[in-house]
């Protein structure tokens, strides 16, 4: 099985309710094709003569996706903006910025691509299983871009180690960065402490010449270093640790549910995907990690085991280093199901001579990942799932 082979293979549209009728703030309706949410606000901003952080999308997409997504900007701005890899639509006005609150679900659109015509004849009763049964509500790949092979970010702030985030910012290879940015860090990497050199060598734009100007003047003033990264993206790495995290512990916990449980790979972690767990535990929600939560008795060995693993107790998840970024603290439901399925016939697939594919669609609430839906649809059939 294959997804996201080309972008209108993987379709998105957001579900929003918009808040009034009238007011200062236009709304905007924005269909976008291979290209991230970041980088469509950067490029709508100077269309609309205002700041980036001015023009507000309540949720992120897939870059490599067909999205239709919703922004909000205070401007008398025209009726359609269009850029290189987007096109907004103005469909209303109300009197406040969009928040994630505003969002109903997203509805998919996802073309299945690489079959035998045997296993593509098993996607619509597989689907319907998940339908049924459900799956593991984890944060999928798409939460962890920030993941590093020389460690999370996230991390080394937890544990106060202030040069090896900053190294890890400056040099550590994440699974999100750009071609630029790569060839940036491995320069970093030969050229470590050679500040000067390392600012006029690093992209422009980039909050990298900030951390640089600082260190060139300080060189082992990295806790200050660290704090001149924009909030937004520490905020983004403490969360993708946190719920990195929280991904091992409820798969330690359900692994203890079942035996022999498929398993689906997310950020090169295994995690069990049992075929069917009680109605009870799919009510259940399990808390982020964090300083102050108290675990139930019978999901604590799991934290224990997972702390344990990581050298960590639940009192490191307070981020002393920084001054203005902390953890968010709530709990996520440990099981999910998509709703509304619905499943196409099998046809030719045009990319595959001799193969097959089958397109689905379904709902599912924010917060819920469309390929950890697929990931676990593929375990269930038994067949392998490459992306592009």
């Amino acid at each position: 099985m294959r997804i996201k082979r080309q972008p209108e293979d993987f379709v998105v549209e957001e579900q929003i309710v918009l808040p009034g009728e009238r007011g200062p703030y236009a709304y905007y309706r924005v269909e976008k094709r291979n290209a991230s949410t970041l980088a469509v606000r950067d490029e709508i901003a100077p269309k609309l003569k205002v700041t980036p952080s001015n023009v507000v999308f309540p949720a992120l997409k897939d870059k490599t996706a067909l999205a239709v997504q919703y922004a909000s900007v205070r401007k008398r701005g025209p009726e359609t903006v269009k850029g290189r890899n987007f096109v907004a639509h103005r469909v209303a006005w109300g009197t406040r910025a969009l928040r994630p609150s505003d969002l109903r679900g997203n509805r998919f659109s996802i073309l299945l691509r690489d079959f035998a015509e045997e296993e593509a004849s098993r996607v619509s009763p597989a689907m319907q299983a998940l339908s049924d049964h459900g799956l593991p509500n984890y944060f999928d790949d798409q939460r962890f871009g920030s993941f590093s092979t020389e460690g999370f970010i996230g991390k080394a702030i937890l544990m106060r180690e202030a040069e090896r985030a900053v190294w890890l910012y400056l040099a550590g290879p994440m699974l999100g960065d750009t071609r630029e940015v790569r060839e940036f860090k491995k320069l970093v990497r030969t050229h470590w402490g050679q500040w000067g050199y390392l600012l006029h060598q690093a992209p422009r734009p980039s909050n990298f010449r900030s951390v640089l100007t600082f260190l060139k003047d300080h060189p082992q003033g990295f806790r200050k270093a660290l704090n001149l990264v924009h909030d937004r993206l520490l905020s983004i790495y403490l969360v993708a640790y946190q719920s990195w995290v929280w991904n091992q512990i409820l798969g330690r916990f359900l692994a203890g549910q079942t035996e022999n449980p498929q398993t689906i790979r997310v950020v090169g972690r295994l995690l069990p995907v049992p075929l069917e767990v009680s109605d009870i535990l799919k009510e259940r929600e399990l808390q982020m990690p964090n300083l102050t939560v108290v675990y139930p008795p019978d999901v604590l060995p799991a934290v224990e085991a997972v702390l344990a693993e990581e050298e960590m107790t639940l009192e490191d998840f307070k981020a002393r280093i920084l001054r203005r970024v902390y953890l968010p603290k709530g709990e996520r439901g440990m099981w999910f199901a998509p709703a509304d399925i619905v499943v196409g016939n099998v046809q030719p697939d045009a990319m595959y001579a001799g193969r097959f594919a089958v397109t689905v669609e379904f709902t599912l609430d924010p917060g819920q990942y469309a390929t950890l839906v697929i990931k676990s649809l593929a375990a269930r059939m038994a067949v392998p799932v490459h992306v592009r």
